[in-house]
């Protein structure tokens, strides 16, 4: 009462200040589930991209075609193990959110050299053993099928790594260790496409021509990819970027 001014000022003033306590609780709710929202659907789209179903799918169909080797079947279900045993033992995560990838996405470089990779070596060795199959060339087909398979695994495996669970190391560990894998599939490979010329079953002279040049095409890519680029540059850019955080957490 006193005068109107004491209930008239609670009146007015609490359901104000009661208001904006509970805007500013929904609004900070609303941003916790939308930060929520956005980290789920990060992390599914960089687990489940349309690029790594592919790959995926492309693992699936070489391996269901008995065109892969057993050893490099092998070799694939020990990098799983081996990754995570590391990711345990070794080189754990540091932080609990996502780590910053080691170069910048957006660099328009390094998206060029991405392409080239892709191109040099998954839709051209995909398109040459497809072609293979109308030609008959099972030769061919046989001596490509290993390094698209690789590779195909290494790309799936790679977006896993990237998962929130992995720390750099690890996610470096995956492209090393198939690059330096398929290192060898692409030598024999190159060694088939030389001497099969006179063999049945080799297709035309000029997918002979097209499958040395495309084995030469990726030994090159892919010999300076590892020992150009990720032993010399990316990796120890890592173990900086890794160490230098245990410092900061220590």
């Amino acid at each position: 009462m006193s005068g109107g001014i004491g209930p008239t000022g609670c009146d007015i003033s609490l359901p104000k200040e009661q208001e904006e306590v509970e805007h500013k609780e929904k609004q900070d709710q609303t941003l916790k589930n939308l930060n929520k929202s956005t980290n789920t659907t990060q992390r599914k789209a960089s687990f489940l991209s349309f690029r790594q179903l592919n790959c995926l799918a492309v693992v699936v169909v070489l391996s269901a075609s008995g065109m892969v080797s057993p050893e490099d079947f092998a070799f694939v279900v020990f990098s799983i193990f081996y990754m995570y045993f590391m990711s345990k033992v070794a080189f754990p995560s540091l932080h609990p959110l996502k780590e910053p990838p080691i170069f910048n996405p957006q660099n328009k470089l390094l998206q060029l050299y991405v392409f080239i990779g892709a191109i040099v070596g998954l839709y051209a060795p995909i398109a040459y053993i497809l072609h293979g199959i109308f030609e008959g060339d099972k030769e061919g087909i046989k001596a490509a099928s290993p390094h698209v398979f690789l590779l195909a695994s290494q790309v799936f495996m790679e977006g896993v790594a990237f998962s929130d669970g992995f720390s750099s190391p690890i996610r470096a560990f995956v492209p090393v260790i198939y690059n330096a894998r398929r290192v060898f599939t692409i030598v024999d490979w190159f060694r088939d496409e030389i001497y099969k010329v006179d063999e049945e079953h080799s297709g035309s002279y000029r997918r002979i021509y097209a499958g040395r040049a495309l084995a030469v095409a990726n030994m090159a890519f892919w010999s300076f990819n590892l020992f150009g680029f990720l032993l010399p540059v990316y990796l120890p850019k890592v173990f900086k970027s890794y160490y230098s955080g245990t410092t900061k957490v220590n």
